[in-house]
């Protein structure tokens, strides 16, 4: 867009503003609209300081962000539209209800405009297009599938249902994981403040005696010497180098997909997000063609909500196997993501046309295997822990106590 400053006459004061238009005829018309004076000049100009601040102002000021919308209050918003559709009410009626009882700001203004489009003519799968960012490709898809097959109320229902398994599971994960964490945050704490209080204290008395001090000792000395000369400069470079980091990985798409491919091979950690994904795309899958949706478009839909981009980027192998005149399980084949047993189980589905009864069973498998890991995951890490709490014990205990050893041995 170009800006333009509009010179006028008000009565016998001259005045001038600027407008944000394409062309000078639509800036002219914007100004007659306004009827502000008879226009003098019409100039393009560069954007002026105070609409620059007040773009940057709105960034934070607005309450529809460029980001997803809460997953827990976007659930509740549409357990109760989907309700009160399936009660009779009017589409109007139940939006405005249920804007009224969320207290999310950014789903109350996004329905706001939505409700507004919707009263002014639009459907309601038109009027939510301009918040795809916001509320997902899956959200546009259901809200217009009800549309077309006059379900409107189930299909918000069914999109309801699909949310709620996916945030399930990543609450899941979350308190899976809170016990490690707790414990690794713990331990370099404890770490910080014996080698920042406990150590400093035992330095000049080794200093002092002359001997040949052991390696964990010394080992203890120069972590403590780093740690008090360049800690500073450690954590502000790990935080230039994580924001660089997040940075590059959004901008650049074959570091995205490089750094994606390496963490599913981390231990636990990569069959978590392995199992989490495909799982996630097998159910949306199955639930999408079951509600009457093309199956090129329920893959491309159902492979929106992978958010790992190696995984993506190899299903993305199954429509184009499908849009070439290979069947399904030939399209699973070569995306090389699915083992033998769910191959075996897709290619019968296909023939013997219960396909969406096969899905489930796959779903249910992946689904399994990934609750048996999140549930399992503090049995599988504290081996891990027991041995870098034992490591550091043993450091700190050989670092102190070594040297008084010898100079005990010399006394004696």
């Amino acid at each position: 867009m170009k800006f333009y400053r509009v010179r006028y006459k008000q009565g016998k004061h001259k005045r001038s503003t600027v407008f944000e238009a394409a062309h000078k005829a639509e800036a002219l018309k914007k100004f007659r609209d306004k009827s502000l004076g008879v226009p003098v000049e019409v100039k393009e100009v560069s954007e002026p300081f105070s609409m620059k601040f007040e773009r940057f102002k709105s960034r934070f000021t607005n309450p529809i962000q460029n980001r997803r919308v809460k997953d827990e209050p976007y659930i509740a918003f549409l357990d109760q539209l989907s309700t009160m559709l399936d009660a009779g009410m009017p589409i109007n009626t139940c939006l405005a209800e249920s804007i009224t009882d969320t207290h999310d700001p950014m789903i109350r203004s996004i329905f706001t405009e939505v409700l507004r489009d919707i009263e002014s003519g639009l459907s309601l799968s038109r009027a939510v297009v301009n918040y795809q960012r916001q509320l997902g490709t899956l959200s546009l898809s259901m809200f217009e599938l009800g549309e077309q097959t006059g379900t409107l109320s189930t299909a918000i229902a069914k999109l309801s249902s699909i949310m709620q398994q996916i945030f399930d599971n990543r609450q899941k994960l979350k308190k899976a994981t809170r016990y490690p964490l707790f414990i690794l945050i713990a331990m370099s704490i404890a770490f910080t403040v014996v080698i920042t209080f406990v150590v400093p204290q035992f330095q000049s008395f080794f200093e002092q005696s002359g001997m040949e001090l052991p390696f964990p000792t010394k080992l203890l000395l120069w972590t403590e010497h780093a740690i008090r000369i360049y800690g500073p400069y450690i954590i502000g470079g790990a935080i230039v180098l994580s924001v660089s980091f997040s940075f590059a990985y959004r901008r650049n798409p074959m570091l995205r997909l490089k750094t994606d491919q390496y963490f599913l091979k981390i231990f636990i950690v990569g069959k978590v997000t392995y199992y989490a994904m495909i799982g996630r795309f097998i159910y949306l899958f199955n639930v999408l063609t079951e509600a009457g949706i093309p199956m090129i478009d329920a893959l491309e839909i159902a492979m929106g909500v992978v958010e790992n981009n190696y995984i993506k980027q190899e299903l993305q192998k199954i429509p184009t196997a499908i849009e070439d005149g290979r069947s399904l399980a030939q399209g699973f084949a070569e995306s090389g993501q699915f083992e033998g047993m769910v191959m075996q189980m897709i290619k019968a589905g296909e023939s013997s046309g219960s396909l969406g009864t096969m899905l489930g069973k796959v779903n249910r498998v992946y689904n399994t295997r990934y609750d048996y890991i999140v549930d399992n995951v503090a049995t599988m890490i504290e081996p891990i822990l027991i041995a870098a709490i034992a490591g550091f014990v043993l450091v700190l205990a050989l670092g102190i106590f070594l040297p008084m050893w010898s100079m005990v041995d010399l006394a004696g």
